[in-house]
């Protein structure tokens, strides 16, 4: 949902350059902080309406921040931070309050297909979809699917997950559980959306999602 903020700068300084000496702002000191100038230019470019506000763009934590940079500089993340960022990721997952990880994997479809939720044209509190297959194919069925994650189809098979309660699937499915909640625990500069850590996903929204995935009589694991 967040820009990338140093790009949308360079989208911004451009697009100034565009319009002519009559629309520019005022020419910023060589000494002028970076942050700062893309502050001024998100304020004075973008509005908040209804829920969809500016704060999405200009709040962001010290993960996307560092990503951010490193995807503009056009490097990987220093390995040593990347791994302190995705401690700090892990602490904030917030495991079931019921102990229970799996929901009923129907809802989980229809969660999965949705890509409605958090526009301007949305009210508060209504319920967001996943829009997982934006990113995955998640099952056989579906022929309309992204490609910038890996397919998801068959994933509970291919894991040997054929009781998700028992002992021996417990490591994948808390695994699975993390890596819907935030993924940046474990990537630390991951394109998955962290749906439950920024709320985009409640949790048991996520209990459907993990029985879409996981339960071997989803149409995933057929």
């Amino acid at each position: 949902m967040k820009q990338t903020l140093l790009i949308l700068v360079s989208a911004l300084a451009t697009s100034a350059a565009m319009v002519g000496c009559a629309g520019r702002p005022a020419a910023q000191s060589p000494a002028a902080d970076p942050d700062q100038v893309a502050a001024q230019m998100v304020k004075t470019s973008f509005r908040s309406q209804g829920i969809a506000t500016v704060d999405r763009v200009t709040n962001i934590d010290e993960t996307l921040k560092l990503c951010n940079a490193a995807d503009v500089a056009g490097k990987p993340l220093d390995a040593a931070v990347a791994k302190r960022l995705e401690e700090a990721n892990l602490k904030t997952i917030k495991w079931p309050t019921d102990g229970k990880y799996l929901g009923d994997w129907k809802e989980g479809e229809q969660i999965a297909q949705s890509g409605r939720g958090m526009t301007w044209t949305d009210t508060a509190g209504a319920v967001n979809g996943g829009n997982c297959y934006n990113c995955h194919q998640i099952s056989k069925q579906e022929i309309s699917f992204g490609t910038i994650g890996p397919s998801l189809y068959n994933y509970g098979k291919l894991r040997a997950v054929a009781d998700p309660g028992s002992a021996a699937s417990k490591p994948i499915v808390e695994y699975t559980w993390g890596k819907i909640w935030n993924a940046k625990a474990y990537n630390a500069c991951s394109n998955m959306p962290r749906s439950g850590h920024m709320g985009n996903l409640t949790e048991q929204q996520v209990r459907h999602i993990m029985a879409l995935l996981l339960d071997p009589q989803s149409p995933v694991n057929k």
